[in-house]
């Protein structure tokens, strides 16, 4: 038999979500594959599975398959090479035809870091720098507490690595936010002690301070957004009767409930069905084939024609995404990211966007507590509003669908407790 030609290349096409971790939604650094089968990124899944330490057992974010003690998490090759031929060509098509894209930096042996940003991305702000350093900080004290365990390994060696990795971390950073203290003691033991210590006051201070900003902004953030779209007619059509009452949608008005059968098995419900929340103990709800592979739920109601509006209350939730999708909507994709599904996002860093056919348009930096969904299907129109004391346009689109379609949400992040409510419009 002629052995095949290993110079062919073969075009494959991919999407970002392909090569990506359901955890943080970016594409896998430092992948690691659970035994059953299903990827992340290293410090996601160590993170993911460190808000359950104290637990008898381990389970897998996606799939809750679950094991006696922690899985040993080693680094997929290939997934590695497949995300970074993806991140390249991204750079290749962003430079545009005739240009040569910057080479991408070689990563540094040593812990697993998030990709460099595209060369033409914006600078980002300290609450997006916040938690990258929340993160830094956690990888080394894991790498810290690693060297504590090696006891066997030789004096000299061991002085090495700590002296290259207090070089690495304090160089071009300022360390004054936590004080640490200088280490003098001359004893590897000590000095890995004392590394320790400084790296948790350092956490410490960061998740403080990042904490109480987030805290303030919130209190000082204007309540309402700016539409971004050049229309200034809002919804519904100013030529029908508004009828006096506290929400001008209140005719229209729905509650709609959660369908257990499509309910991630991350994700729990109230007994009214309309508050959904993340969850990381195993629920009783029946089996279901129809159910998302992501903390994701779709409601029971179907609407393929007519005007309605429901409230989703997001004040309990960090990170959170609320539209529309057909049921057919595939159980392994995201909201938004198909041609069935349209959404507005709040990515828990200052960022509220709109996400339909894997397409994001950025709104602004300001999140609704309450989020009004008006769903127009006689003019095919579909409108997101921010609610306070009235109800502000934040966007609007034409959408059209073969299938039915039902509320849709997604909670992200895996952070138990966060949970959205459908709440009853104000009559």
């Amino acid at each position: 038999m002629a052995a095949r030609d290993t110079g062919t290349a073969i075009p494959v096409w991919l999407a970002e979500d392909d090569l990506g971790c359901v955890i943080c939604h970016e594409l896998l650094t430092w992948p690691v594959t659970l035994p059953c089968g299903h990827s992340f990124c290293r410090h996601c899944l160590t993170r993911a599975l460190g808000e359950g330490r104290e637990r008898r057992h381990w389970s897998c974010p996606t799939c809750r398959e679950s094991a006696a003690q922690q899985p040993q998490l080693r680094k997929n090759t290939l997934l590695q090479d497949l995300a970074d031929k993806y991140r390249e060509a991204a750079r290749e098509l962003e430079a545009g035809p005739g240009r040569t894209p910057s080479p991408a930096p070689r990563p540094a042996p040593g812990p697993p870091r998030r990709a460099a940003p595209p060369p033409a991305a914006a600078k980002k702000s300290i609450t997006e720098v916040g938690p990258e350093l929340v993160d830094l900080v956690e990888q080394l004290i894991d790498i810290v507490k690693n060297l504590q365990s090696q006891r066997h390994l030789p004096e000299s060696g061991r002085d090495n690595e700590l002296s290259s990795l207090g070089t690495a971390f304090s160089g071009g950073m300022d360390l004054s936010l936590a004080s640490p203290k200088v280490v003098t003691s001359n004893t590897p033991e000590r000095k890995v002690s004392d590394i320790l210590h400084d790296l948790e006051e350092i956490l410490g201070k960061l998740r403080e301070n990042f904490t109480w900003k987030e805290a303030l902004d919130s209190q000082t953030r204007v309540e309402v957004l700016e539409a971004p779209s050049s229309s200034s007619c809002p919804l519904p059509d100013q030529s029908r009767p508004t009828p006096k009452r506290a929400s001008r949608f209140a005719q229209w008005a729905i509650s709609p409930t959660f369908d257990l059968r499509s309910l991630s098995c991350s994700l729990g419900v109230s007994q009214d069905c309309r508050t959904v929340t993340v969850s990381h103990d195993s629920q009783s709800y029946p089996w279901s084939h129809e159910r998302f592979a992501t903390c994701q739920v779709l409601c029971s109601q179907a609407f393929s024609s007519g005007h309605q509006y429901w409230e989703v209350d997001t004040q309990q939730c960090s990170h959170w995404a609320v539209g529309v999708a057909s049921w057919g909507m595939s159980r392994d994709h995201i909201l938004g990211r198909t041609k069935d599904s349209w959404c507005v996002e709040w990515k828990g860093t200052s960022q509220l966007s709109v996400w339909h056919m894997v397409k994001e348009t950025v709104l602004g930096s300001d999140r609704p507590k309450v989020v009004g969904i008006w769903l127009d299907l006689e003019e095919g129109k579909l409108a997101f509003y921010s609610v306070a004391t009235q109800e502000q346009l934040l966007y609007e689109c034409s959408i059209s669908a073969s299938s039915p379609l039902h509320p849709a949400f997604w909670l992200y992040g895996l952070h138990p407790g966060n949970s959205l409510t459908i709440r009853q419009v104000k009559v």
